[in-house]
């Protein structure tokens, strides 16, 4: 009975926490982050979320802490890691306005008959009138329309690493009571049993809204406000956190 009720806590634990899926979505869509890239990451997080708080657990049965106790410290997790959040979805989204702002210049190499190469830019509103040949080369290079790969090389390599470590921060506060409800009975093989059956539904869970979510938005094209993708990604970030600090997700 305890293994289902840990399996439908985790279920709807993840469910109704924002914060446990909806990062994964949108910097991967803003990202084009592949299916296979989007679920390791979600499973490494998510991996992280639940083993924190089983190490945890184990420390403080181990050493004769009370529930209460150890719910106070996954309490103060909880608002490190919203906090957290918070913080990098806001800042992500001002590194997408400056990278969406910087993409509305064009560079334009033009190649005339004589084999002379010149280059010139222009902003994206305003296309000055240029009395060139009809030969010519045109290369776009649009801020967030374009791939990662034109990104800061500090973002593009850093947010796999933010995200884990807030998801290590942040606790899964509803495994706790489980958890002590047979540990401190010495039912280790019962604790055993819950943990995976937490653990299993709360990734499982994690993997089906991210993959669903990631099948859906693919072909999704934004037209001309593709290149805000990343500010749009950060703000959704940024709320995510909002809502786990102050709304309790």
């Amino acid at each position: 009975m305890l293994l289902i009720t840990a399996i439908a806590v985790g279920f709807l634990h993840t469910l109704l926490g924002p914060d446990h899926y909806v990062p994964f979505i949108v910097i991967g869509r803003a990202r084009r982050w592949g299916l296979g890239r989007v679920s390791l990451l979600t499973f490494l997080c998510g991996l992280g979320h639940v083993l924190s708080s089983v190490i945890i657990g184990v420390a403080g049965v181990a050493a004769g802490a009370a529930l209460q106790r150890v719910e106070g410290i996954e309490a103060t997790r909880g608002a490190v890691a919203g906090f957290a959040l918070m913080f990098f979805g806001f800042a992500y989204m001002a590194w997408g306005v400056w990278h969406a702002l910087r993409g509305k210049r064009h560079v334009h190499p033009h190649l005339h008959e004589d084999g002379t190469l010149h280059k010139h830019d222009h902003d994206h509103d305003h296309v000055p009138l240029l009395a060139h040949p009809p030969v010519h080369v045109h290369e776009h290079a649009v801020g967030a329309a374009a791939a990662e790969g034109d990104g800061p090389r500090t973002w593009r390599s850093l947010t796999p690493w933010i995200l884990f470590l807030v998801f290590v921060l942040g606790p899964c506060e509803p495994l706790i009571p489980l958890f002590f409800a047979s540990a401190l009975m010495g039912a280790w093989g019962e604790v055993a049993f819950v943990v995976t059956g937490y653990g299993v539904a709360t990734l499982a869970t994690m993997q089906i809204l991210v993959a669903l979510s990631w099948l859906g938005l693919r072909k999704l094209s934004l037209g001309p406000i593709e290149r805000w993708s990343h500010a749009a990604a950060g703000a959704v970030v940024g709320l995510a956190g909002v809502s786990m600090t102050f709304l309790g997700l």
